[in-house]
């Protein structure tokens, strides 16, 4: 059975490749819900022009199902509250010179 720790973990490894840097460590997942093997996610992204969004939506998706237990998972953007440097871990944010 997947945890919600397990499944922060496993979508850090979605790199934003304009960044370099996982979307977790990024502040862009806001929450990551898991009722039984279901499992809703929910994230922004750094601009509403982002053009990786759809590659970040489809590789959010299929780390998510990677993850063993993981039978269903539903992904939500939002724009509320917006991204900012503020919600980036502070790992990111040395790297990134904040």
């Amino acid at each position: 059975m997947a945890s919600v720790e397990e499944l922060r973990d496993a979508l850090n490894a979605v790199e934003d490749p304009e960044l370099g840097m996982g979307i977790v460590d990024l502040g862009l997942v806001y929450d990551v819900t898991l009722e039984a093997s279901k499992v809703h996610v929910i994230y922004t992204l750094t601009s509403m022009g982002c053009p990786v969004g759809p590659y970040i939506a489809e590789q959010i998706e299929t780390v998510a199902r990677g993850v063993e237990g993981v039978e269903d998972v539903s992904i939500e953007l939002t724009w509320t509250p917006p991204w900012s440097p503020e919600k980036m871990s502070e790992d990111a944010k040395f790297v990134m010179g904040f």
